[in-house]
């Protein structure tokens, strides 16, 4: 399993952006999918993560209500919706996949992509 983050930028305070992470070398279907972030020197944070069927979800209190995660199975994608957005939510942001459910600590997930630069600043 390959991922692979897109959509990532620069963006005024109060802006949104959304997030694409693209799945090669199988189908994500029984793959949980979490959206983790970093901060320089903080550590990883789960924001979000969508369970294999795309009926459960989960937020990180700091992004509830606005962020979305979502995700496509015919295109192999699981996105994610960012609105409102202010400083503190300027990190590097990685999708990442594990078997089956969603978990909360980084080491569940075997699977990462490299990671999209998200900036927030006016």
């Amino acid at each position: 399993l390959q991922l692979v983050e897109s959509g990532g930028g620069l963006v005024q305070p109060g802006g949104s952006l959304r997030l694409s992470c693209a799945a090669s070398g199988t189908t994500l279907d029984s793959y949980a999918v979490a959206w983790f972030r970093q901060a320089p020197g903080r550590e990883h944070e789960r924001v979000s993560c969508i369970n294999p069927s795309g009926d459960w979800v989960a937020y990180a209190d700091s992004v509830k209500g606005r962020f979305t995660i979502s995700r496509d199975s015919a295109a192999n994608t699981v996105s994610l919706y960012m609105t409102r957005l202010n400083v503190e939510d300027t990190a590097v942001y990685y999708c990442a996949a594990r078997w089956s459910f969603c978990l909360q600590g980084r080491n569940a997930y075997a699977d990462w992509g490299q990671g999209t630069q998200v900036t927030i600043s006016s």
